[in-house]
């Protein structure tokens, strides 16, 4: 058998795995932004009738997961493995969300790569045979990351003008051996970089240069340019961070133009919502992926996306050490099928 590496650090599926099934679940301020009508369901309720934000997104990861099954006609013990994660210590938002199911599950902690990274799990436990119907899930909560991350919102702190905003919200995939759907054709696994960042109201510029490096190693190691691909999107570097790509970039003369957008900034509107930089969280990513993207993807809109989910890979003991901070960026190939 030929391998499947390619270059560095990528990989291809021949068999090309299909997502045939996909959904989003959001929150009202979500809801109110430019994908709102995208959006399969929009929660008005921030605590999602539970007694507590963390069980809140646990329902939306639930919720998500059950509307993929509902849509691809599929009894839940059909499936042959989930992997999921969130941004919540000890990712307790999947495993809740998972517990009772019955479900073989591999938690994940990519942060806000979360999404691409079960992506790129999924494609090669299907591409490999291990399994036939793999969901990829992963969600992420305003209030419940403020609490754990920086400040409890009844202290009322400042945001500083880099800061983004926590997305609440989950998105669910469902990849399969075969079916009609779009395909993942390839990944790139990303490294660890560390660029000194410590401030952790600046995740863009933490997670830039991951961002950069990752997408510049999928083009090398499979001998393509930016323009094969009709859209590259990252998730979730906000503003200014996508900013910043956009330079690293120019600096190797490639010029991105139109072709590149970022998940934090599809998902808000800066000029009506105040979430300063964007949108940022596990659930960013994969709530964009599943209202937007793949659509985009199944009308023709778009031949073939590289989607590049981005983490910022701290925790709340290492902000207050004042560490810097690790980020990565994983990527995947994702094209219309014929």
């Amino acid at each position: 058998m030929d391998t499947l590496h390619r270059g560095k650090q990528s990989i291809i599926f021949p068999e090309r795995p299909v997502l045939s099934a996909w959904a989003s679940v959001v929150g009202k301020m979500e809801g109110e932004g430019p994908l709102g009508k995208a959006y399969d369901r929009v929660v008005q309720d921030g605590k999602f009738g539970e007694k507590t934000w963390e069980q809140a997104e646990t329902k939306f990861q639930q919720t998500a997961l059950e509307l993929i099954l509902q849509k691809a006609g599929l009894e839940r013990n059909k499936l042959d493995l989930v992997f999921s994660g969130d941004l919540l210590n000890q990712c307790v938002g999947s495993s809740f969300a998972l517990r009772w199911t019955g479900l073989p599950a591999l938690g994940l902690y990519g942060a806000c790569s979360t999404m691409a990274e079960g992506l790129l799990l999924a494609g090669a436990a299907v591409n490999a045979g291990y399994a036939e119907r793999v969901a990829a899930l992963s969600s992420s909560h305003f209030a419940a990351a403020e609490r754990q991350y920086r400040f409890p919102l009844a202290y009322g702190g400042q945001r500083t003008p880099t800061a983004q905003w926590t997305v609440t919200g989950a998105g669910a995939v469902l990849t399969v051996r075969n079916g009609k759907g779009p395909a993942l054709t390839a990944a790139t696994v990303g490294t660890v970089e560390d660029k000194g960042i410590t401030d952790a109201n600046n995740m863009g510029a933490a997670m830039a240069w991951a961002a950069y490096r990752t997408i510049r190693t999928h083009l090398e190691d499979l001998g393509r340019n930016a323009e094969d691909y009709d859209l590259i999107v990252t998730g979730d570097l906000g503003k200014l961070g996508s900013d910043l790509v956009r330079e690293f970039f120019a600096g190797d003369g490639v010029d991105l133009g139109d072709r590149y957008t970022d998940c934090g900034v599809m998902i808000f509107d800066p000029t009506q919502q105040d979430v300063h930089c964007g949108g940022s969280g596990a659930g960013c990513s994969a709530a964009v992926l599943s209202a937007d993207l793949l659509p985009s993807l199944m009308t023709g809109k778009y031949r073939r996306i590289l989607f590049c989910g981005t983490g910022a890979l701290l925790s709340p003991t290492t902000a207050q050490q004042n560490r810097s901070i690790p980020a990565v960026c994983h990527a995947v190939a994702i094209e219309k099928n014929i």
